[in-house]
């Protein structure tokens, strides 16, 4: 029995190129995400939690992890000033992540395997006028 040559076929593309100038759509939440995470000042950081609610999602915690896990290459966004609710570092990029907050100035713990930074809590009147857009001006006497 002979063996048959194997044949390699090239795919013809089906479908036409987007243009280049045009960026990718992106859904609102994503947009929201990125904007909430770019408006964190350097030295400072953020949970999920709290930059869900900057998104104007709150309790959208889960996805605004999910978000930064899909940050395409090369985007500038600061992912590194995002932690969990506690303070602990996504594990998967701890070391990176803590290197970047120490460079800004942040302190941050290790303990094992775990690092930890200390996350800045807000009132619950920040909280409340975050979800209603009213602004948090203090009143002049």
């Amino acid at each position: 029995m002979a063996l048959s040559k194997s044949r390699t076929t090239t795919k013809t593309k089906s479908r036409a190129e987007p243009e280049a100038s045009a960026p990718p759509k992106r859904p609102p939440f994503s947009e929201a995400v990125w904007r909430a995470v770019r408006s964190i000042p350097r030295g400072q950081v953020r949970s999920y939690s709290q930059v869900a609610l900057y998104a104007g999602r709150p309790g959208a915690a889960r996805g605004v992890g999910r978000e930064m896990t899909k940050l395409p290459p090369g985007q500038e966004l600061p992912w590194w000033r995002v932690t969990k609710s506690g303070g602990t570092l996504a594990s998967t990029v701890a070391h990176e992540q803590a290197k970047r907050l120490r460079a800004e100035g942040v302190t941050v713990e290790q303990r094992g395997q775990v690092f930890r930074v200390k996350v800045a809590q807000e009132s619950g009147k920040q909280q409340a006028s975050r979800k209603t857009g009213a602004p948090t001006s203090k009143r002049k006497r």
